[in-house]
């Protein structure tokens, strides 16, 4: 896979939650809410500014990051699901 995100955008491959049952009942995958980490994969060149200059971006491919629950657009490239979100819609980047 080669994809290059335009300008602010970020492509993130969701992080799989770790399934923990309780009380004996296990939830369907359908019922499970859509993780809301994950990890970025491939960042743009950052945001053009009004006098022309362009904003670093202030993550990078290999952060692990905490974003909104309705962000971004779903996208299948090549059989892998990711998500593309704005750098504007990162809410943190995780320590390790």
């Amino acid at each position: 896979m080669n994809l290059r995100p335009l300008h602010d955008r970020i492509l993130v491959r969701r992080l799989e939650e770790q399934e923990s049952v309780r009380g004996g009942i296990i939830i369907p995958d359908s019922a499970k809410e859509k993780p809301q980490q994950a990890e970025v994969v491939a960042v743009g060149a950052g945001k053009m500014l009004e006098d022309g200059k362009r904003a670093e971006p202030d993550v990078k491919a290999g952060d692990r990051i905490l974003f909104g629950k309705y962000s971004g657009a779903d996208v299948r490239i090549d059989g892998q699901e990711y998500l593309i979100l704005r750098e504007d819609e990162i809410l943190g980047v995780l320590g390790k």
